[in-house]
C-alpha cells in the first residue's frame, strides 16, 4: 500500500464524493474543517494530485491573517485593488476556466481574500472556479470574521470521519505493525481517530509496545513540543492548574483541582487562560468540572512534570478523590516499585467489584495488584485471576495477550480453569474440555473450596456450550454447595443453572427460581447475568413479549462493569425475537452491531447464533449472495460445541427450504436427529428444527418416516405444554395427512396448528404455517380455501420483506387459480405454474417441491402442455413464455 493510500484509509467514500462534484466544472467553494491531524490536508493534497485542469495552492499564516489580501497575493501577484469586488474582476482575468485552488489554513486567511473569492464564485459563473479549503477548528488564533465568513461562503462542508479501530488496524498494518483489535481501540481512544497521530505513534514507538498488555501511551512528539511551549508561556498559577487536571483526569471538580495545586484565586481566571492555551477544557457539565482536552494532551502535561514530581501529585490527588478505584489507580501510577499495602488494597477492592459482577473493574484492578506484587507465588494468583476477570468482562483478545504469560506460570488448578473457561468463550470445546478435567482432578474441594467452586462455574459455561441440561444443573448445584450462595461464582452458576433445569424439562421451576433471583439482583453486572438467562428463558417458552423486554434491559454494558459476553448472548437471542416476530430489520441491525462487538472482543461462541438469524432474513429476502456469505461463517466458525453447531446447521436449512430445496434441508438436520445422550437439543421450543425435517420428509415422499419421526416430538411438545412447538409440529401433520389425501385430518391439524400460533406474536411462524395449509388445500382441491391461506400468508410474508415467499405465494394463488387471469388461456392455472418454473430454468425435481407436486405429475403437466401449445422442448416452451404478457398481479 503507498503512502498516498494509506492516508485516505477511511476517506475512500468522502473523496471519491469530493472528486464527482469537483468535475461538475460549476463555480464552488468545498470547505474541509477540522480538528487538527483528522486528514484534511491528505484528502486536498489527493484532489489537487488528480486534478486534471490548471490548478494552484496557496497556504494562508496567521501573522499574515490582517494582510489585506495577503493570501491570494501568493499565486496572483498584483491582483489587489481598493474592493473585493474589483478584485474579483481582475482575478477572473489571470484565471484559466475550471482552475482548482487549494487554500491550506483557511482559518488563517485575511478577510478580503476571502470575500473576493466569495465575490468572484457568486458573481462569474463563467469562472467555473473551484476552491478547496483546509481549516482547524478550535484554533483560538482565527479572527472572528474568517470564523463567521468560512462557512457562509462553503458550497460544500464535508465532514470528515475519525477512523474507527478497524481503519487504524489498517493503517498499522501498512507500517507493518499487527494490532490487537482491543489496542486498536486503545490507540482509538488515545488519538480520538486522527490519523496524524495515529501515523505518528507508529513511527515513534518501539514495535514492541503494540503487544504489551496495558502499554502507556505518551504524546506523539509533535503534541508533546506543543504542549511544553504552552506549558512554559502560562503563568504559574495557570501551569500549576493544567498540571492537576493532567494528574486528576476526566471531568474533575475544580474544587480538587484547586485543592492539588494548592491555589487560593479565582478559578475562572485560571479556567480562561488554560483554555486558551488549550490546556483545560470544561465538562459538560459547566463550570464545575474540568478535563485535560483529550488523552494526547495530558500524557504530554504528565510527561512535562518529571517522574519524581507527577508521582509526588498523584499520591497528594490520591487522598482528594472520592471513588475508591480512582484513588488506588492514582496510587498505582505514583508506585514505580512493588508495594504490598497498596497491592493487597487493590486485591480487596478487586474482590469487591468481582461480587457485584463489576468483571471489567475487577480485571484493571487485579493487573495493578499483580504489577506491584513482590511475592511470586501471590503475583501468579492475581495475573491469573486477573485475565478470569477480562474473560468475565468479555474481554477476550485483552485476556489472550496474558496467556503466554500464565502458562508459562506453575500449574494451578485456578491456571487450569482460567484456561479453559478462555477456552470456553473462545469455541474451543476440546481444549476447554481438557483444560477443565485437569483442573477438577487437582483442586482439593477442602482445601481450596473458592477454586474448586470456580472450576464448577467453568463446567456450567462449558455444559451450557454443549447444551447438556443435566450437567449444567448437577455443576451449578456443585459450585453453589462450594461457594455459598452469595458468592460470585455461586451467583452466576445460579443465573444459567435455570437454561439447564428448562433443558431437561422443567420450565416452571426454572421460572421460578430467575424470579426469586433477579429480585435478589436488582442491580449491577450480576442483574444483567440474571436478566439475560431470564429472557433466554421467556422465550424459549414461548413468553416473548417478556423476551423482548428482559433481552433489551441486558444489552447495555452500562452496568457497573456490565459484561460484553453477556451482551453478545442478549443481542443473539434479541435478534432472533425480532425475526420470530417479523421485525427483519431491526433483527439485522441488531446482528450487525453484535457482530461489530464480537469482532472487538474476540468471543466467538455466540456467532453462529447470530448468523442463524442473518441468514434467515436473507434467505427469506431472496439475497442469496448475503445467505451463502453467512453460511460460510458460519462453516468457518464450526465448533464441537452444541451450542455453535445447532444454529449453524439451522441457519443451512433455513437457506435451502427458501430454496425450495427438501433434500438440502434433510442434509443440514440429519446431525441433530443423533443427538449426543445428554444433549437438550430436543427440548420442545429450544431449537425449532423437528417441523422443519418433517415437511422436507413429506415433500420428497418418505411418508411413514415423517410420521415415525413426528410422534415423539408431538409426544413431548403435549406433554411439556409448549404452544408454539405443538402448533409447528401440528401444521407438519397436517402436511403428511394431506400427502396422504386425507382431507379432514389434515384440515384438522391445520386448524389446529393455526390456532395454538394465533395466540402467540409470531409472526413469521404464523405465515409459514399459512403458506403450508395453502399448498395442501390447493393440492387436495380444495382452492377457494387455499386462496384465503395463502393470501394470509403472503400479506405475512409481504410485511416481513420476505420477497421469496411471496413470489411463492404468488406462483400458488395462480396456480389454484381463484380470482387470476391465466397469461395464456390454452393453459389450466397448474400448467401455467409448472411452465413459468420451467421457463425459469427449474429442474422437474426442484418445479415438483416448488409446487408440492410429484415429479411424475410435473413431467405429466409437461408433456400436455407441449401439445397444448404445439412445441416439443423445454427451450421452445421458455422462448413462448417470455414473448407471452403477464396476467395481471394476484391482487389486481
Amino acid at each position: 500500500m503507498t503512502r498516498a493510500a494509506e492516508s485516505l484509509i477511511g476517506l475512500a467514500e468522502l473523496v471519491a464524493g469530493l472528486e464527482q462534484r469537483l468535475r461538475a466544472g460549476h463555480n464552488r467553494f468545498v470547505l474541509l474543517a477540522g480538528p487538527p491531524g483528522i486528514g484534511k490536508s491528505a484528502v486536498a493534497e489527493h484532489l489537487l494530485r488528480r486534478h486534471e485542469g490548471p490548478r494552484r495552492q496557496v497556504t494562508a499564516a496567521a501573522w499574515e491573517s490582517h494582510c489585506s489580501y495577503a493570501l491570494l497575493s501568493q499565486a496572483f501577484p498584483g491582483l489587489a485593488t481598493s474592493t473585493p469586488l474589483d478584485t474579483a474582476e481582475k482575478l477572473v482575468e489571470q484565471l484559466v476556466p475550471a482552475t482548482l485552488l487549494v487554500v491550506d489554513d483557511a482559518h488563517f486567511a485575511d478577510v478580503e481574500s476571502l470575500q473576493t473569492l466569495a465575490s468572484t464564485l457568486r458573481h462569474h459563473p463563467e469562472a467555473r472556479l473551484q476552491v478547496l479549503a483546509t481549516a482547524t477548528t478550535g484554533d483560538r488564533r482565527t479572527d472572528a470574521e474568517v470564523l463567521d465568513l468560512l462557512p457562509r461562503i462553503a458550497t460544500d462542508k464535508p465532514r470528515i470521519p475519525p477512523l474507527d479501530a478497524r481503519q487504524i488496524s489498517e493503517l498499522a498494518a501498512s507500517y507493518g505493525v499487527a494490532l490487537h483489535p482491543w489496542m486498536a481501540e486503545r490507540l482509538l481512544r488515545h488519538t480520538s481517530g486522527r490519523p496524524k497521530p495515529v501515523v505518528e505513534l507508529l513511527a515513534e514507538l518501539p514495535r514492541a509496545t503494540w503487544s504489551q498488555f496495558d502499554p502507556t501511551l505518551p504524546a506523539p512528539a509533535a503534541v508533546d513540543a506543543r504542549v511544553r511551549q504552552a506549558l512554559a508561556e502560562c503563568s504559574s498559577p495557570v501551569r500549576r492548574f493544567a498540571e492537576a487536571t493532567a494528574v486528576l483526569g476526566t471531568d474533575t471538580p475544580v474544587r480538587d483541582v484547586m485543592a492539588l495545586a494548592e491555589l487560593d484565586v479565582d478559578p475562572l481566571l485560571l479556567l480562561d487562560e488554560a483554555s486558551e492555551a488549550g490546556l483545560v477544557q470544561l465538562a459538560r457539565r459547566g463550570l464545575t468540572q474540568v478535563s485535560p482536552p483529550d488523552p494526547m494532551v495530558r500524557a504530554a502535561v504528565l510527561t512535562s512534570l518529571g517522574p519524581a514530581r507527577c508521582a509526588g501529585l498523584q499520591r497528594r490527588a490520591a487522598e482528594l478523590v472520592d471513588d475508591p478505584v480512582r484513588s488506588l489507580r492514582l496510587l498505582v501510577a505514583a508506585s514505580p516499585v512493588p508495594d504490598a499495602e497498596v497491592a493487597g488494597r487493590l486485591d480487596d477492592l478487586a474482590r469487591e467489584r468481582a461480587a457485584e459482577g463489576a468483571w471489567g473493574t475487577a480485571a484493571t484492578l487485579l493487573s495493578d495488584a499483580g504489577r506491584l506484587t513482590d511475592d511470586p507465588q501471590q503475583q501468579q494468583s492475581r495475573i491469573t485471576w486477573a485475565v478470569d476477570a477480562l474473560i468475565g468482562a468479555g474481554d477476550v483478545f485483552r485476556a489472550a495477550a496474558l496467556v503466554p504469560e500464565v502458562e508459562s506460570l506453575r500449574e494451578t488448578p485456578l491456571r487450569d480453569a482460567v484456561l479453559g473457561y478462555l477456552a470456553v468463550v473462545r469455541g474451543r470445546a476440546a481444549e476447554a474440555g481438557t483444560r477443565l478435567r485437569r483442573a477438577w482432578d487437582i483442586v482439593s474441594t477442602d482445601r481450596e473450596p473458592e477454586t474448586a467452586a470456580l472450576v464448577c462455574q467453568r463446567y456450567v459455561l462449558d455444559a451450557l456450550a454443549r447444551y447438556d441440561g443435566s450437567d449444567l444443573v448437577r455443576w451449578a448445584d456443585r459450585a453453589i454447595e462450594l461457594a455459598g450462595a452469595d458468592t460470585p461464582p455461586a451467583v452466576e452458576a445460579a443465573a444459567i443453572r435455570g437454561l439447564g433445569l428448562a433443558g431437561t424439562g422443567r420450565a416452571k421451576l426454572a421460572r421460578r427460581d430467575y424470579e426469586h433471583l433477579t429480585g435478589r439482583l436488582r442491580h449491577g453486572a450480576q442483574a444483567q447475568r440474571a436478566m439475560l438467562a431470564r429472557g433466554w428463558l421467556n422465550l424459549i417458552t414461548d413468553r416473548v413479549d417478556d423476551a423482548r423486554i428482559d433481552l433489551e434491559s441486558s444489552v447495555p454494558t452500562t452496568y457497573l462493569g456490565g459484561s460484553a459476553r453477556i451482551s453478545l448472548w442478549a443481542r443473539a437471542w434479541l435478534a432472533r425475537t425480532q425475526f420470530l416476530t417479523g421485525e427483519c430489520d431491526a433483527a439485522l441491525t441488531t446482528v450487525r452491531e453484535a457482530l461489530e462487538l464480537q469482532e472487538s472482543t474476540g468471543i466467538l461462541l455466540t456467532g453462529p447464533l447470530l448468523l442463524w438469524t442473518a441468514a434467515a432474513v436473507h434467505a427469506l429476502r431472496g439475497d442469496w449472495d448475503a445467505a451463502e456469505s453467512v453460511l460460510l461463517q458460519c462453516a468457518t466458525g464450526a465448533s464441537d460445541y452444541q451450542i455453535m453447531r445447532i444454529p449453524s446447521q439451522l441457519a443451512r436449512a433455513h437457506v435451502a427450504e427458501a430454496r425450495a430445496d427438501s433434500a438440502g434441508v434433510l442434509r443440514a438436520l440429519y446431525p441433530l436427529t443423533r443427538p449426543a445422550p445428554s444433549s437438550s437439543a430436543d427440548e420442545p421450543g429450544h431449537w425449532p428444527w423437528h417441523d422443519m425435517y418433517a415437511h422436507a420428509l413429506v415433500l420428497l415422499g418418505r411418508f411413514d418416516e415423517a410420521d415415525d419421526f413426528l410422534a415423539p416430538h408431538e409426544k413431548l411438545a403435549a406433554k411439556r405444554g409448549h404452544t408454539s412447538a405443538r402448533a409447528r409440529l401440528a401444521a407438519a401433520r397436517g402436511r403428511l395427512h394431506g400427502a396422504r389425501s386425507d382431507v379432514i385430518a389434515a384440515t384438522a391439524s391445520f386448524d389446529e396448528a393455526l390456532e395454538l400460533i394465533g395466540t402467540l406474536p409470531l409472526r413469521y411462524d404464523q405465515a409459514r404455517i399459512n403458506f403450508s395449509y395453502g399448498q395442501t388445500l390447493r393440492r387436495l382441491g380444495r382452492r377457494a380455501r387455499a386462496d384465503v391461506a395463502l393470501t394470509t400468508a403472503r400479506d405475512g410474508f409481504a410485511a416481513m420483506g420476505a420477497t421469496t415467499y411471496v413470489e411463492r405465494c404468488d406462483r400458488e394463488l395462480k396456480a389454484g387459480g381463484v380470482h387470476l387471469m391465466r397469461s395464456d388461456s390454452k393453459l389450466t392455472p397448474q400448467e401455467d405454474a409448472v411452465t413459468r418454473l420451467v421457463a425459469r430454468g427449474m429442474s422437474n425435481k426442484e418445479v415438483a417441491a416448488e409446487l408440492f407436486l410429484s415429479s411424475k405429475t410435473v413431467q405429466y403437466h409437461l408433456t400436455r402442455i407441449y401439445a397444448k401449445l404445439g412445441i416439443r422442448s423445454r427451450t421452445e416452451l421458455a422462448a413462448r413464455h417470455h414473448s407471452v404478457p403477464e396476467g395481471p398481479h394476484p391482487e389486481g
